[in-house]
């Protein structure tokens, strides 16, 4: 309950305003809806904001982490000079902090919990890119509402995701929390993340608001290289990587997190262009902007900003809303800036403003606190551990299977060797960005198996070797440790491997990076595989037993001396929770892999950054051979998965060959599955423009369908052209465009799809 003061606060409050009304669904226009009950939490916010000092407005725009390791905020939280926190998920402490903010403070006005639920809280997904490789937006969409479920029951309302930078260089470590490489599928994931966390509309009962991440550009960080600068074209900007930051404010997100690095010469954090120009002027967005941590302050070590007085004054003025801060915050110079004439009390109120009605539009006035019995029966949920097997089955993608070396045959095998460093590794099974996991409930690949085998075969499980980081990333206090091996205990552990492939009648090796090789500070010089893991290899295969691969990480990885020498490849991500028991479901047939590369698969890092939508040269013919040592073509192309059945595709027909102004087209083909298992095909529709105002790339995708066939069935399968399918925006017209003239269309199931069809464009 709350104390006299704040329930007199909330009270007068309501009296000024009037009540809250229920939240109605944003449109999908672009722009928040401007509903009755939108304009009734903006008079709210108001009439809260004239009661406020300076020192509690910059309260409310800051942002600390509550972790064991750093000084407590407990203080700061009762003098209202914090209005959010972030880390906590344990719901009794935050119904602790939500009572001091209620009952101490002067005004009594909620705190807003956030937290990093990339891919799961309690039950862990496949890390985001796996789940990009389901090309299954509805099922992302089902997954995200229930790692929404889980945060809401426990007291979080607000999730740092999705992260939806486009990513075309496997050596950045974060391409694991987004969906790839590829604008469309980007922007299809981005969207179904938003309204899976988010519903229909923020304050939905079970859900969080949705923080989009990192706007902009901070997936093209140069040599993969963690926070380095981006100078990226204004037609790279709105062609690449501005279409999934659209989709997702058209689905209805309540935050955007501005990123850290700076774009073009300016820190994204401090960019008018890039938050009040672009992001609320031209995409309509009107919530409130988080930086990530340390944002503000970086402008200092940028050399942007001369003082944190500075940086704050910038990031506001530009229209970053919220300070996350893991320390010290710079917004705690905002008051002193306004008494001195340097800010406006005008864009000071306007941040606040922001801030605030994200918290009355989730009914935080009315029900700050959370119920922990329903926190406990929410995290301990069946149906999650279902989909999030279901999940991380429909991310698996089978690289190669040579001589249908899978499925394996239950039994056949009477002992079977299960080797690698990934192979009973709960934190690898789980992936990087997890924190509050339930460990006990994680079903690795060699716990999988061994449930899948009980009664048919022994399985005998050897790490082989260890994987360890040559360079500490710093962020160790937020993931599980690693204590080093000693010499002799690294070649004890190298030879029981080897020992279990020589008696062996199956071996099954499990490799890949660990979690923290494959994350935030994660950026690697080299994709080949880290450690020793090459030279088990090899002595496992020297043994002549039959060998198949697994793979977890969450970039591709340089596989090419491998894959001549293993038949069958199963790219597994970090399949979270359930993943063992899918991996091991896949690997003995009882379910058919369809998932599909959501990137671009190198065959070494001299090849990087490479990906499939690039612009012709002028040499095409010689564009696949501009190498002297080696191929320019990838290892597996965007969109390749294979299947234990087969599939045709017919050739592509248009209903009418040429497109009119305002019009649309229909493409159909025919997709059979021609093979004797029933499985899961995507079918892909690509474009290219032959010729206009600018270059286009070769190839972009613009629209896929996952379809489930059994043997011999078929289905029509249809795609409808518009305009806006083949428009792009021009650097010299500065705006969206549609040319006249010829398009090529093509279907299939990966980047290099065949079957083509002309398109005119009048």
């Amino acid at each position: 309950m709350m104390m006299p003061r704040a329930l007199l606060s909330a009270l007068a409050l309501a009296a000024i305003c009037c009540t809250l009304p229920a939240p109605v669904a944003a449109k999908e226009t672009g722009h928040v809806s401007q509903t009755k009950a939108a304009d009734a939490a903006h008079v709210r916010a108001r009439a809260l904001i004239a009661q406020m000092t300076l020192a509690e407005k910059a309260g409310q725009l800051s942002q600390a982490f509550a972790v064991p390791f750093l000084p407590p905020v407990d203080d700061a939280v009762a003098s209202g000079r914090l209005g959010s926190l972030l880390f906590v998920s344990d719901p009794a402490r935050i119904n602790q902090l939500q009572k001091l903010a209620l009952e101490k403070s002067r005004l009594g006005i909620p705190l807003l919990f956030g937290f990093d639920v990339v891919h799961g809280l309690r039950t862990i997904f496949p890390v985001p890119l796996g789940m990009a490789a389901s090309f299954d937006p509805a099922l992302v969409e089902q997954a995200q509402a229930a790692a929404a479920a889980e945060a809401r029951a426990s007291g979080i309302h607000w999730s740092f995701a999705p992260m939806v930078d486009i990513a075309r260089d496997p050596r950045w470590g974060r391409m694991v929390e987004g969906s790839g490489e590829d604008p469309h599928l980007g922007s299809e994931m981005a969207a179904a993340q938003v309204r899976g966390l988010q519903g229909p509309a923020i304050g939905t009962a079970g859900r969080v608001i949705a923080g989009p991440k990192h706007f902009l550009g901070y997936g093209a960080a140069p040599g993969g290289r963690d926070y380095e600068p981006v100078s990226l074209s204004d037609a790279e900007i709105r062609n690449v990587y501005l279409p999934p930051f659209t989709a997702a404010i058209r689905a209805g997100a309540g935050n955007i997190m501005s990123a850290y690095m700076d774009i073009n010469q300016q820190p994204a954090v401090a960019s008018k262009w890039l938050l009040d120009d672009l992001l609320r002027g031209e995409l309509g967005f009107d919530g409130f902007v988080v930086s990530d941590a340390n944002g503000v302050q970086n402008q200092i070590a940028q050399h942007f900003a001369v003082d944190e007085a500075d940086a704050a004054q910038r990031a506001l003025m530009a229209g970053n809303d919220m300070e996350m801060a893991l320390g010290p915050n710079a917004f705690a110079r905002l008051p002193a800036l306004v008494e001195q004439g340097k800010l406006p009390v005008a864009v000071l109120d306007r941040a606040v403003e922001r801030v605030l009605v994200a918290k009355l539009r989730m009914g935080l006035f009315e029900h700050p606190y959370v119920d922990e019995g329903v926190a406990a029966r929410v995290l301990a949920d069946p149906a999650h551990r279902d989909l999030a097997q279901r999940t991380a089955e429909r991310s698996l993608v089978l690289l190669q299977n040579r001589g249908n070396a899978l499925p394996l045959q239950p039994g056949a095998a009477k002992r079977v060797a299960l080797i690698g460093p990934l192979a009973d590794s709960v934190a690898d099974t789980l992936g990087p960005w997890v924190f509050v996991p339930n460990k006990a409930e994680t079903v690795t690949i060699a716990r999988g198996i061994s449930e899948r085998l009980a009664g048919m075969a022994t399985v005998d499980v050897q790490p082989g070797v260890q994987l360890l980081r040559a360079i500490p990333s710093g962020l160790e206090a937020f993931g599980p440790k690693t204590t080093p091996l000693t010499a002799e205990e690294r070649q004890a552990r190298f030879e029981a491997a080897v020992a279990a492939a020589r008696a062996a009648d199956q071996i099954v090796l499990v490799l890949g990076e660990a979690q923290s090789q494959s994350a935030e500070r994660a950026s690697a010089s080299d994709l080949k595989l880290p450690g020793d893991q090459l030279r088990l290899l090899d002595a496992v295969l020297a043994t002549g037993k039959p060998v198949v691969l697994v793979l977890l990480a969450g970039r591709p990885l340089d596989i090419s001396a491998l894959v001549d020498r293993i038949p069958a490849v199963l790219m597994a991500w970090y399949p979270g929770t359930r993943g063992g028991t899918a991996v091991a479901r896949a690997l003995f047939g009882d379910v058919n892999p369809g998932g599909k590369l959501p990137v671009t698969w190198p065959r070494s890092v001299g090849q990087v950054p490479i990906h499939y939508a690039r612009s012709l040269t002028h040499t095409p013919d010689r564009a696949d051979s501009l190498y002297h040592d080696a191929p320019s073509t990838p290892l597996f192309a965007f969109g390749h998965g294979l299947s234990y059945t087969s599939f045709r595709i017919d050739p592509p027909a248009l209903d009418r060959p040429v497109l009119a102004r305002g019009g649309h087209v229909t493409l159909t083909t025919r997709v059979t599955n021609t093979g004797s298992r029933a499985g899961d095909e995507v079918v892909q529709l690509y474009i290219h423009q032959r010729a206009g105002r600018a270059m286009r790339p070769a190839r972009e995708l613009k629209a896929f369908q996952r379809v489930s066939l059994a043997p011999g069935e078929s289905r029509e399968i249809s795609f409808r052209i518009d305009a806006a399918m083949l428009s792009y925006w021009n650097a010299n017209d500065r705006r969206t465009i549609l040319d006249h003239g010829q398009f090529d269309l093509w279907v299939g199931n990966s980047a290099e799809a065949a079957s083509h069809v002309m398109l005119a464009v009048e």
